[in-house]
């Protein structure tokens, strides 16, 4: 089967790569809200800073006899559409000791032809060829995508619940409640977009602090890789929002919540964290709440706030479901070795 590498993809593979989306999403995700166009368009063409991404497509057809080819022997025109995808994000630079993180999705009608597998294969030959020795993936619980993770050397290493609060459950002044419980000794900041200067490393350093030790090498934060970071997320249209809890010039909390350009209601939670040495005084929940209170003043429009958090976290499950997050769908992540992953001469 032919299979297309999209260094730069057009406008018209985008919206083939959304078809593709749209089609799992409507057989496999029900309850959570099916992908906008604007945001796959982001999901191909954006990246975080110190990131690369490799796309594929397998297409539905077979392409005319005219079809150029692409280096590697890959087809280099679509004719049909597509049968399935595949994205490989790769974090740092070659050889980085990070994991990459693997996406792949079939359509329906195309499953059980061995196409996910031959994505699989691709993929495995770009990883190794960038010098990785593991790959993650993360997918629904209870779709087709476990078995075949399972069946092509992947591990479940954890469980994340993804959760949803519908802001018309929230009880009248409840946010307001929350935020006059603050602690002493701290105050309240916040800002739109991009962190200000006098505030960027030392959110910088509580991203650092927040990092599971476990992690891989190379994600130290800094004021540059903050603002970045930011302005990733403008360039997508979304707005980014950001309520930190300061001692002094500390920053010994923090959320961001992202509203995405044409979200239609549904804003989705970013990182939220307590520095180790702060922690035990409600600052995650204090600094939730003021973001509520916040979003009702600027951004009334929107309805539900989506959050995913790690199944064994229970200490941020309690927040948010003090808050009155709901569970809504639960993933998983896989793990896999880059030399156990099918080869292209298997």
């Amino acid at each position: 089967m032919d299979v297309i590498a999209l260094d730069d993809p057009t406008d018209a593979q985008i919206r083939e790569w959304h078809g593709v989306l749209a089609a799992v999403h409507a057989a496999d995700h029900a309850g959570e809200p099916a992908p906008t166009r604007a945001q796959t368009a982001a999901l191909l063409l954006g990246a975080e800073p110190g990131t690369r991404r490799r796309l594929w497509a397998v297409p539905a057809a077979a392409p005319d006899h005219g079809a150029s080819a692409a280096p590697g022997g890959f087809t280099a025109v679509p004719e049909g559409g597509f049968a399935a995808v595949a994205l490989l994000r790769l974090p740092g630079a070659p050889g980085a000791e990070r994991p990459g993180e693997i996406d792949i999705r079939v359509r329906p009608g195309h499953r059980r032809r061995g196409i996910g597998r031959r994505l699989l294969a691709v993929a495995a030959e770009g990883l190794r060829a960038d010098g990785r020795t593991g790959v993650i993936a993360q997918v629904m619980a209870g779709t087709p995508a476990v078995p075949f993770l399972e069946s092509h050397g992947f591990s479940c290493v954890l469980t994340v619940r993804g959760m949803v609060l519908r802001l018309g459950d929230l009880p009248p002044g409840r946010a307001e409640e929350l935020v006059a419980a603050g602690p002493e000794g701290y105050r309240l900041v916040r800002w739109r977009g991009v962190v200000p200067d006098e505030h960027a490393a030392a959110l910088a350093r509580a991203k650092t602090a927040m990092a599971d030790p476990a992690e891989f090498a190379g994600e130290q934060w800094d004021a540059e890789r903050v603002r970045e970071t930011a302005e990733v997320v403008a360039k997508r249209g979304d707005d980014l929002y950001t309520v930190a809890a300061l001692r002094g010039p500390v920053v010994a909390g923090f959320t961001e919540l992202v509203v995405p350009h044409g979200a239609a209601g549904r804003a989705a939670q970013y990182d939220t964290a307590v520095a180790p040495e702060h922690r035990g005084r409600r600052i995650g929940l204090w600094v939730k709440a003021a973001m509520l209170r916040w979003l009702a003043e600027e951004r009334p429009e929107v309805r539900e706030i989506e959050t995913d958090n790690v199944g064994d976290n229970a200490h941020m499950l309690a927040v948010n479901a003090e808050l009155g997050f709901r569970v809504e769908r639960e993933s998983m992540e896989y793990q896999a070795a880059a030399a156990d992953l099918p080869s292209l001469s298997a």
